[in-house]
């Protein structure tokens, strides 16, 4: 039996809806029945009611609901105990990011917390929008770090998970640039001469958000796709190689541009651009998991920064 078959069906017992649960436990509703029944089969009997509707337990699944509770909180008692035997446990924050986030946004991040909060000690784990989410479902870090855009949303319950926005990110369309310091390949190309397009894998979140654009660009583009990775890091040395055209957020070509060795291949047109949240999370504390000390400190930090800000702009407003 797998632990996240015990998290499933707890969701589930929640919510009482297989779609509503599928989301929060970030897979597919197809992938969300088959753990359940996995689970079914490991116990021998059935949990679920398939006859009624909305979901409803068997008296065996009522039975098990009590147990799983008991079962998951030896369980994740068990990993915080043995956690708290590193020394440094309690004093570093562990952090799940997406790629492009841990090379951007992380390091001038907690540099200006080095100065404004304290000296952090921090354990970062660099992984896909995904896979970082579950980190933080699954109990494996303390604070996630993602984007987030209104149209493929991070679905985290926000009864369970605070949120903050650390900040805003735009994703642009950028070409390697000629001796005259002009992009080599400009939107929107033709359909007798489409534009090398450097593009993401389809499991890869800002594949989706170049979807997006793509999708609701008035003009349509014209780009033959000649490479694709998930990670935006290897689109941009291609791009540098001057192998096609990139979307690639703003704030991994801030020394390209200033250098001149990059420019965008929009000519600045917003119908091809899209902004994206970047969002911090943690799951909120309670009696059953309390959380660390650290991370409690900066969250209450942050969310006092974030009212000091909010409290000078409406000042900077109301002197106008």
């Amino acid at each position: 039996m797998e632990t996240k078959w015990l998290e499933d069906f707890i969701s589930l017992v929640e919510t009482n809806n297989f779609s509503r649960s599928a989301a929060l436990r970030h897979v597919t509703q197809p992938a969300f029945s088959r753990r359940i029944q996995s689970l079914e089969n490991w116990l021998g009997t059935d949990l679920i009611d398939r006859t009624s509707y909305p979901t409803r337990l068997t008296p065996a699944g009522i039975v098990f609901y009590e147990q799983a509770l008991e079962m998951l909180a030896q369980i994740n008692g068990a990993r915080d105990m043995l956690r708290s035997k590193r020394a440094a446990a309690q004093t570093s924050i562990d952090l799940a990011v997406p790629h492009t986030l841990s090379l951007t946004f992380v390091p001038k991040w907690l540099t200006a917390l080095e100065q404004d909060f304290a000296p952090i000690s921090s354990r970062l784990m660099a992984l896909n929008v995904h896979d970082a989410v579950m980190q933080l479902v699954e109990g494996g870090c303390d604070l996630l770090l993602c984007y987030h855009h209104p149209r493929q949303p991070v679905q985290l319950d926000p009864g369970r998970y605070d949120m903050l926005v650390l900040g805003r990110e735009s994703l642009c369309a950028y070409a390697r640039c000629d001796k005259n310091k002009a992009p080599e390949f400009t939107l929107p190309g033709t359909k007798k001469e489409p534009l090398p397009f450097l593009s993401y894998t389809n499991n890869a979140y800002l594949g989706r958000m170049v979807e997006l654009i793509l999708t609701d660009a008035k003009t349509p583009l014209h780009l033959d796709p000649h490479y694709e990775t998930d990670m935006a890091e290897g689109l941009k040395m291609m791009a540098l190689e001057g192998r096609g055209v990139a979307f690639l957020p703003e704030s991994a070509v801030t020394r390209e541009l200033k250098q001149k060795q990059l420019a965008r291949a929009d000519g600045g047109a917003s119908e091809w651009e899209i902004e994206m949240e970047i969002r911090l999370y943690r799951e909120r504390p309670s009696a059953h998991r309390r959380g660390k000390a650290i991370v409690e400190r900066l969250w209450e930090f942050l969310e006092q920064q974030q009212k000091d800000s909010g409290r000078k702009r409406r000042v900077s407003v109301s002197e106008r």
